[in-house]
């Protein structure tokens, strides 16, 4: 059906051709809102009215004569018909709909991902500090990120992850601050304790190891503590590896892995910074102002010039960025995308803006952007606000150990990055359809328990299944839940291009009620051994599009629950 459905889409591009030569519009299939309808839309006909100044409905039936015509659509074609004002309703044969089960089982695990291409990705995301645990906001990032990379490995890409994080700001030294002064006996509420630090028990137990003299070890470092509580730059050096140890043991809970990671003080540590203002100097795209340097982020649609160098000689902080963003293109990342909170959005100007002066090359909307809204966690009915762990938030861990990496991934993922979110924690624990990760994955265990029951009653053999005689597949929920199998790779590509993870979600939870309602409304073990097979056949192709489409997300797809 794949093929069917490509072959359709250049037949409509030709037919177009031939009513708007001129300037005809992109070929197009939309989904019918009612699935008595049709299995597939036309709405070009009302699109072309205006322009070429004619009747929608004569247009359509001109646009009908012309498809028919096509070789495509008198092979895979059973009916073309007008509706409302203007529509085309388009219904496919029985045996076009069929073919996608064979397809599937034959492509397997490699069902809707294309073929392996040149082209390079890099991902930035989480990117914390290592001043703290992984947060919610943190968690909802990697979630995103995650299934972003997968979704573009899906289409061929190389892919990068990458971990970017300052290892020597002021937080960092605020990091040091409040771990030496539990080692000096002090604590949260007392008269001595340093007002700006962190108040979480982990910093605590931070204190405690260094002063065992431990060694801690994470992806990209290991530092062994000298023990003394005046070694400052010791504690620093070990709280950040602590930490950087506790984030990969978050990441690893989480499913999630980096390539790379990359630090800001090595932008300052190369000489990148100073590269990048210089050429930004050079290039006439600066001035000086109250001791200060300034850029012209105006010149290049922001609301104000920024300051780029303070009066102190330090630097604000988007120009580090802007030297990182240029590491990435001379590595030959010409594809970018970043993952953060929304309250990054002001940096997206400065830092274009400051590529774009820097003037080597970039193209103007480089990098792309995903920005995400927190999340507000609730549980027994109200806002988590706090972690004892953490002191003042929930952490990745709380909700992971709370509810699952299963839930967690599918939860964080299931709306779009720029809407707030709610993570109900009892919800996310419900064994019922109310539940969307249960709703789905629930599904693929009732289709594997299914050909168990197969496999035990008839002695079947699944190896079978793709010998079965689809044409049996003719009832109604049997042609729904084939078409949705057909938009998968439509719906991959699709979720690729507008960096859109949730549609994925929202594909799952689909696919997972079209097979539902078919369980509901048809028996497959029954006494004609070749009707069996071929629903076990069409059960084992949606089993396999959910196992595919569960792993882009990161979540597992159980055999029985």
């Amino acid at each position: 059906m794949i093929r069917a459905q490509q072959e359709l889409l250049a037949a409509l591009g030709d037919a177009l051709a031939e009513l708007a030569p001129e300037q005809p519009p992109v070929a197009a299939f939309e989904s019918p809102k009612q699935a008595a309808h049709g299995d597939l839309a036309i709405t070009s006909a009302m699109q072309l009215a205006k322009p070429l100044k004619r009747n929608p409905r004569e247009l359509a039936q001109a646009l009908i004569d012309a498809l028919q015509r096509r070789e495509a659509v008198q092979r895979w074609v059973a009916a073309l018909e007008i509706a409302g004002p203007g529509f085309i309703n388009l219904r496919l044969k029985d045996s076009t709909r069929q073919q996608i089960v064979a397809e599937v089982l034959a492509a397997g695990t490699e069902f809707g991902r294309q073929p392996a291409a040149t082209e390079r990705a890099l991902v930035e995301f989480v990117s914390a500090n290592p001043t703290g645990p992984l947060h919610v906001g943190h968690g909802r990032q990697a979630a995103l990120g995650d299934a972003i990379c997968k979704l573009f490995e899906t289409q061929g890409w190389q892919v990068t992850r990458e971990f970017y994080y300052n290892d020597a700001g002021v937080q960092i030294g605020t990091l040091a601050a409040s771990t030496q002064a539990r080692l000096q006996g002090l604590k949260p509420g007392d008269a001595g304790w340093p007002e700006s630090a962190y108040n979480g028990d982990y910093i605590a137990d931070i204190a405690a190891d260094f002063l065992a003299k431990k060694t801690v070890k994470a992806d990209d470092r290991e530092f062994t503590a000298s023990g003394d509580p005046a070694d400052l730059d010791g504690i620093r050096q070990f709280a950040v590896a602590y930490l950087r140890h506790e984030q990969d043991l978050d990441l690893q809970a989480f499913g999630v892995r980096f390539d790379h990671y990359f630090l800001e003080s090595s932008l300052y540590a190369t000489g990148r910074v100073d590269a990048t203002v210089g050429k930004l100097v050079a290039a006439g795209k600066t001035f000086e102002d109250g001791g200060a340097l300034w850029l012209r982020t105006t010149d290049y649609g922001d609301d104000k010039d920024r300051v780029m160098k303070k009066s102190d000689g330090s630097y604000t902080y988007f120009v580090p960025d802007v030297a990182y963003h240029v590491n990435k293109w001379e590595r030959g990342y010409h594809k970018v995308i970043n993952i953060q909170g929304s309250d990054h959005h002001g940096t997206i100007a400065r830092v274009r803006a400051g590529l774009q002066a820097a003037d080597v090359g970039i193209p103007s909307g480089y990098p792309d952007y995903v920005l995400h809204k927190m999340v507000t966690v609730m549980r027994g009915g109200e806002e988590v606000k706090i972690s004892k762990r953490a002191g003042s938030y929930v952490t990745l861990r709380d909700l992971i150990d709370w509810t699952g990496k299963d839930a967690v991934r599918f939860f964080l993922i299931s709306r779009k990055a720029d809407t707030e979110f709610v993570f109900d924690v009892d919800l996310a624990l419900k064994k019922n359809d109310e539940n969307p990760v249960y709703y789905v994955q629930y599904a693929h265990a009732r289709i594997c328990s299914v050909i168990v029951q197969w496999r035990e009653q008839q002695a079947g053999d699944p190896a079978t299944l793709a010998q079965a005689d689809l044409a049996r597949l003719v009832a109604p929920t049997e042609a729904a839940l084939m078409l949705k199998l057909a938009a998968y790779p439509v719906m991959l590509s699709g979720a690729a291009d507008t960096l859109a993870p949730h549609d994925v979600a929202f594909y799952l939870r689909d696919l997972a009620g079209a097979f539902h309602s078919y369980y509901a409304a048809e028996r497959f073990l029954t006494d004609d051994p070749a009707l069996s097979r071929a629903r076990l056949a069409l059960l084992a192709a949606t089993a396999q599009v959910l196992r595919n489409g569960l792993a882009v997300l990161g979540v597992s797809a159980p055999d029985r629950m």
